[in-house]
């Protein structure tokens, strides 16, 4: 009878070993992929952040350059550039394109800044003076949401790079993300003439 019993929880101890050489590896997966979802879908959470800030400044930038556009006459090189560039954000369908024409509308935006700021007639008007703090508000608020949008990617593709959870990102499909990254000579200060 001692041995039978001895049968049965040497039995019963297999029976577990093998469900525990199952089970966890399942879970083990299933909380992997769980989490590499969670890390995509804020990620994507993030990014559409990026796109609510930057539609609010598109909406903006037509009646700015308008606003503007009399008093900067020499300057409609610069005026026509903001137009296209917003026109290519809007018209874009993918999220490469998105970040290539807003970083090169944050070029143009600063330079329109800049050269708003040297037009003494500009600053004392109230209509220029409060759409110039809306975008500038709205710059702000894009540069956040652009660092919390590259913090998401920055942890979305660190998790599908790790071992052994780049196993399961790559079996599912799970690709690197782009970041936002400043233009080339984006360190540069743009040079602006303007003209009396």
């Amino acid at each position: 009878m001692a041995k039978k019993q001895t049968l049965l929880t040497t039995r019963n101890i297999a029976i577990i070993i093998i469900l525990l050489a199952i089970i966890l590896p399942i879970l083990w997966l299933w909380g992997t992929y769980n989490d590499l979802i969670t890390k995509d879908q804020k990620v994507e959470a993030q990014w559409a952040n990026v796109e609510s800030q930057y539609q609010r400044r598109m909406d903006l930038i037509p009646n700015l350059v308008s606003s503007v556009q009399g008093y900067l006459r020499y300057e409609r090189e610069l005026l026509t550039q903001i137009t296209e560039l917003r026109s290519r954000w809007l018209s874009s369908s993918n999220q490469a394109d998105k970040i290539q024409y807003g970083t090169a509308l944050d070029s143009a935006i600063g330079r329109l800044l800049v050269v708003v700021e040297n037009y003494p007639d500009l600053k004392g008007n109230t209509a220029v003076t409060q759409l110039m703090d809306e975008l500038a508000g709205t710059e702000n608020r894009i540069a956040v949401e652009r660092q919390r949008y590259n913090d998401a990617v920055r942890d979305y593709n660190t998790a599908i790079r790790r071992f052994p959870a780049n196993i399961v990102a790559s079996s599912f499909g799970f690709e690197k993300k782009l970041y936002f990254a400043a233009d080339q000579g984006a360190e540069e200060v743009p040079e602006v003439s303007v003209y009396p």
